[in-house]
């Protein structure tokens, strides 16, 4: 799979598991430190990315201003080792979730799955 990591969640930690189970990453760090949340989220429709982060803003951008989307996992209230885990587990459960425009909130003890929403 391939993801882009928000600033929010792009901690060397997450960003190395990711590569080490052999997914493409993208870093919010690698020239993207001053980018929107909508050329974030441009670039992770462009490039077929799912789009990590703990910004809620997405969901209004998808929810209530209706812009096109790839999938968006938002990571709520966890440390950088609980994100690190919970996105292992995550591809290991919900793949084919992952691989839709599905929104997908994970925290702690809980995973939400939304399916795409209509543009």
């Amino acid at each position: 799979m391939k993801f882009l990591l928000d600033m929010c969640v792009a901690s060397n930690l997450l960003n190395k598991t990711l590569v080490d189970l052999g997914h493409d990453v993208l870093s919010a760090y690698a020239g993207y430190t001053t980018a929107s949340d909508e050329s974030l989220l441009e670039l992770a429709l462009q490039e077929d990315r799912i789009l990590v982060t703990n910004d809620k803003d997405f969901g209004e951008l998808v929810f209530s201003l209706r812009r096109p989307h790839p999938c968006i996992v938002r990571l709520d209230g966890m440390t950088v080792d609980e994100e690190a885990a919970a996105m292992q587990n995550l591809i290991a459960g919900f793949a084919p979730a992952m691989r839709e425009r599905a929104i997908i909130v994970v925290t702690v003890s809980h995973v939400r799955v939304r399916t795409a929403v209509d543009n």
